[in-house]
């Protein structure tokens, strides 16, 4: 499903990390930045756990590592497929003609 927006920069995203770590609160940013309150508080809590104060998911290295391992096992498999369909072609071709039927 696409995004309905674009990113935010990180810096942006950083900046009301800070904002709501200061005391502001995350509705109170919502009202006057464009960001939604919800999106604020998700921000606050991965910065925490890439900070170590949380320890209740991933962090973004985590995060960025299961993605591309997931990608590359993706790409694994379509290789494996390919190869066995190969392999199969292959013994076909080389199967002798007359022998198929007895």
């Amino acid at each position: 499903m696409p995004r309905s927006r674009p990113r935010y920069p990180a810096e942006y995203r950083q900046q009301m990390v800070d904002l709501v770590r200061s005391g502001r609160s995350p509705d109170h940013l919502a009202r006057e930045f464009e960001a939604s309150a919800q999106s604020i508080r998700n921000w606050v809590r991965q910065a925490d756990r890439d900070e170590g104060r949380r320890v209740d998911g991933l962090t973004t290295a985590e995060r960025s590592e299961l993605r591309r391992l997931r990608r590359e096992n993706r790409r694994l498999r379509e290789e494996r497929e390919i190869l066995a369909k190969a392999t199969a072609w292959f013994a076909r071709e080389t199967e002798p003609k007359g022998s198929s039927g007895s």
